[in-house]
């Protein structure tokens, strides 16, 4: 009896032989149970831009058909200089219902006014998303960064209302109202909610902008009452710069009217290692456009273009929040994870990242890492 109570004791506490399923268990876990007709192929209209847009914009056709990607694109030359966006680009976008864009030039004074904003008024993408977070493999002066900027993109000082009252006087209005307001607070926390984020906090200048800002700092607390689970927060929007720089660590989800969140995406963007690798978009009730995340440098300079060394990272990123966005989580995260497998190995990195690669090498590098 003794000896089989020993016998019995060693095959307890003796490891278990490895199961034949335990391979495929850690090699792939379940990430969804599609619908029938979910893998059918999407259309998605494509604006290659001005500038680096056309190679970054290549890149991703190249990845994606290296993927074999169920997404086709349908192409439409846009280019900033235009009076406007022409009208067949806006039917295709209604139709498709999803836009992969690369940077548009907006020109500097004059009367052409920004392509990019009459693309976000005309399909009404009210919230614009930055995500900027550490790449492994990529050396920040800060670590623990992931930022979610989350910017309300129809109004505030990108109305667009401005005249000149008389000569040398020029008058510009920022339009704040209850409903954008409302609106991008509750995307925010509902983002915040949906991906699990712990803190929102709101980014304002209501100590002199007491009507405007106000009523954007009302509608976010009104909102955040719904969310008890999610900390709320609120910061004037030159503190946040500073803090953004000192310690960024400390922010999570951070929801702006329209100026302070181009201006705090890109600060941020440049914190976590630079506007080339940092993905974004645009998205509305019905309509989403990817791009660039932060617009600093999204079309580049003419050295750049010739020499073909523009940096795709922040392009590919995008692509993968969009293939996300299409209902096509698995090839998303194999894109994902081939660009930060390259970024981490660290040999093929544009100059922006203290490399020398091209972005066909670059581009190559994550077709050779997609699994």
């Amino acid at each position: 009896m003794a000896r089989r109570s020993a016998l019995l004791l060693r095959r307890v506490l003796s490891p278990a032989p490895p199961s034949p399923l335990a391979g495929a268990v850690s090699r792939r876990t379940v990430t969804y149970m599609p619908r029938p007709g979910d893998g059918a192929p999407r259309t998605v209209t494509l604006i290659p831009g001005d500038g680096i847009g056309p190679l970054v914009t290549g890149a991703v056709r190249q990845v994606m058909e290296a993927m074999h990607a169920p997404v086709c694109f349908e192409t439409y030359e846009v280019h900033g200089d235009m009076p406007s966006v022409p009208p067949e680009v806006i039917e295709s976008i209604r139709r498709n219902k999803v836009c992969l864009k690369g940077g548009l030039a907006t020109p500097v004074g004059g009367g052409v006014s920004s392509l990019n904003l009459q693309l976000r008024k005309e399909l009404d993408l009210y919230a614009s998303l930055v995500n900027c977070f550490n790449l492994p493999g990529l050396p920040t002066r800060h670590d623990n960064v992931d930022i979610a900027v989350i910017r309300e993109n129809t109004e505030g000082e990108y109305s667009g209302l401005e005249h000149e009252v008389v000569p040398g006087v020029v008058e510009s209005l920022k339009v704040m109202t209850k409903f954008c307001s409302e609106r991008i607070a509750k995307y925010a926390f509902e983002y915040a909610y949906l991906n699990n984020r712990k803190k929102v906090t709101a980014v304002h200048k209501a100590n002199i902008m007491k009507l405007a800002d106000g009523l954007f700092l009302e509608s976010c607390r009104e909102v955040a009452t719904k969310y008890p689970g999610i900390q709320y927060s609120e910061i004037i929007v030159d503190n946040c710069c500073m803090q953004l720089v000192a310690k960024p660590e400390q922010f999570d989800v951070m929801v702006t009217p329209n100026l302070y969140g181009n201006l705090v995406s890109n600060v941020a963007a440049g914190i976590a290692g630079g506007t080339g690798v940092m993905p974004g978009g645009n998205v509305g009730q019905d309509h989403a456009i990817f791009e660039q995340g932060a617009s600093a440098g999204n079309v580049g300079n003419d050295k750049i273009v010739q020499q073909k060394k523009a940096n795709p990272v922040a392009l590919f990123l995008s692509s993968a929040m969009m293939l996300r966005h299409l209902q096509f989580p698995s090839f998303a995260d194999r894109l994902e994870s081939a660009v930060k497998s390259v970024i981490a190995e660290g040999k093929y990195r544009t100059r922006d990242l203290g490399g020398t690669s091209t972005t066909q090498e670059v581009t190559d590098a994550v077709i050779a890492k997609l699994d």
